[in-house]
């Protein structure tokens, strides 16, 4: 990672809610433009509060960021608020997919292009390429958000993202409540928009396995610490990932901190 190519720079980062509960300790990580950068861990882990963090919806939660920094495209980000964010090209897709019920899918598709200011055809053009990613909600573009799959719905919510031209999407825990088959589907779309769009992602993911299969980089969580990072392909080889968090390693599924090796990866807390 070179220090042009860096998108994303969250650096050292303590978030605290309720003035009390410290949430994240000192979690570090970086993003390059144009790359799938995972953040994978357990429930509690950290992963939704680090992209609150990122995209300042942590207000909302009673949350603040009280150590460290935050810097998009060299810019320090924490003291803007969300729809500064999103006026630069930063935009989360949240977890359980939250779209508009009582929308159909294409208005709720036209709720991401709100804060366009280039023309009814350029956002007409777009409409039509989120056609292109996802043909199955043009199929379903008038029904009602509400009545379609919970697929369909992850769908309808990156789409609604895509609407914004975004720089870099922060992707919400895709998986979740997903058939594997759907699951798949999604992640191969995210991996074409990375490609041929050269949309920048940043996910939380519990799925390791899928995760780390798409993701160019990975950052594993515990207990709001980074406890190990690196190509998503030496992860995949890891043989404490496999144990942990693939399930192919040993007998159970364990916490890093209850082995030895744990301290041989505190490097990764600083």
């Amino acid at each position: 990672m070179t220090a042009t190519s860096i998108l994303l720079d969250v650096n050292g980062i303590e978030v605290i809610y309720s003035h009390v509960i410290l949430v994240l300790k000192g979690v570090s990580l970086q993003v390059p433009e144009g790359r799938i950068v995972a953040l994978m861990g357990g429930n509690g882990a950290g992963k939704t509060t680090t992209l609150r963090a990122v995209s300042n919806l942590l207000a909302g939660e009673r949350g603040a960021v009280t150590k460290g920094s935050i810097a998009l495209a060299g810019e320090r980000i924490e003291r803007l608020s969300t729809a500064d964010m999103v006026e630069r090209g930063v935009i989360q897709v949240m977890e359980g997919r939250r779209c508009f019920g009582h929308l159909s899918i294409e208005e709720n598709l036209l709720t991401g292009a709100y804060t366009r200011r280039d023309g009814k055809a350029a956002v007409a053009a777009t409409l039509e390429k989120v056609y292109g990613y996802f043909p199955r909600l043009k199929v379903r573009r008038t029904s009602q958000a509400a009545y379609t799959s919970g697929g369909e719905q992850q769908m309808c919510a990156i789409g609604r993202a895509l609407m914004a031209n975004p720089k870099m999407v922060l992707l919400d825990e895709p998986s979740m409540g997903l058939a594997p088959q759907i699951v798949e589907e999604v992640f191969e779309i995210v991996r074409d928009l990375n490609q041929k769009e050269g949309v920048t992602f940043l996910l939380a993911e519990q799925n390791t396995s899928m995760a780390l299969r798409y993701a160019d980089h990975g950052y594993i969580l515990e207990s709001g610490r980074v406890v190990m990072d690196g190509p998503a392909a030496m992860l995949r080889e890891n043989e404490d990932v496999k144990e942990f968090y693939l399930g192919t390693g040993g007998s159970e599924r364990r916490s890093y901190r209850d082995v030895k090796s744990y301290k041989r990866r505190k490097r990764w807390l600083a």
